[in-house]
C-alpha cells in the first residue's frame, strides 16, 4: 500500500532520486529516464481520455493502470535479487501483453486495410492517440537502451512496443473505423 501524505522530501534537491529497491542514482540515470518516459506516456494518455467514453475510456483507464505497473517494474533494478526483496517486486507479464494484442487484432478487424502512411491528426482523441504513440514509442526506445546497460524485464519493452501498435490502430478506429484517417500524400506540397 502506497501512502503519501508528505510530497516534497528534499531527497532529491542535488540531483538524484531513489529507485525502488532504495538505491540512490542520478537524475538523469538510464532507469530514471525510462520509467519517467513512461510517466509521461501515462500524462499524455490522461489527456486523451478527456476525448474518449466507453469501452474506449476503459481500454484506457486498464493502459494508465498497466503503465504504473509498468514504471513499477522499470524502477526497480536487479530483478536477479526479486526473491530477496521484502515484498514482491511487480514485474511486467506476458498476459498484459497479450491482453494488448488480442485488443489490436479485435479493433483492426473492422478496420479498412491501409494505402499510404497516416498523419497523426483527425478527431481530438485520434490526434491525442498518435501523441500518445509517439511518446511511447520514445519510452520504449528508453527502456531499450537501458536494456543494454542492465538487465529490464523483457516483457516491459515488449509492452512498450505493442503499446505503440494499440494506440495506432486506436487512433483509426477513434477516426470513423480509418474513414477520417489524415492520409499522407508524398511529394504533395513540392
Amino acid at each position: 500500500m502506497v501512502v503519501l501524505n508528505r510530497i516534497y522530501t528534499r531527497t532529491g534537491d542535488k540531483g538524484d532520486t531513489a529507485l525502488g529497491n532504495g538505491a540512490r542514482v542520478a537524475k538523469f540515470d538510464l532507469r530514471v529516464t525510462a520509467y519517467g518516459t513512461v510517466d509521461e506516456t501515462n500524462a499524455t494518455l490522461g489527456l486523451a481520455r478527456l476525448h474518449a467514453s466507453g469501452e474506449m475510456d476503459a481500454a484506457l483507464a486498464r493502459i494508465q493502470n498497466d503503465l504504473f505497473d509498468l514504471g513499477a517494474d522499470l524502477c526497480r533494478p536487479e530483478m536477479e535479487k526479486d526473491a530477496e526483496a521484502p515484498y514482491p517486486p511487480l514485474r511486467m507479464i506476458a498476459a498484459q501483453v497479450g491482453r494488448l494484442e488480442s485488443e489490436i487484432d479485435a479493433m483492426n478487424a473492422d478496420l479498412p486495410a491501409l494505402r499510404s502512411f497516416i498523419l497523426p491528426g483527425g478527431t481530438p482523441l485520434a490526434a491525442h492517440l498518435h501523441l500518445v504513440r509517439t511518446v511511447s514509442r520514445r519510452a520504449e526506445r528508453a527502456a531499450v537502451e537501458l536494456a543494454t546497460a542492465e538487465a529490464v524485464n523483457p516483457e516491459a519493452v515488449r509492452y512498450l512496443n505493442r503499446l505503440s501498435d494499440w494506440m495506432f490502430v486506436a487512433a483509426r478506429v477513434a477516426n470513423g473505423g480509418g474513414a477520417g484517417d489524415v492520409l499522407w500524400v508524398p511529394g504533395a506540397n513540392r
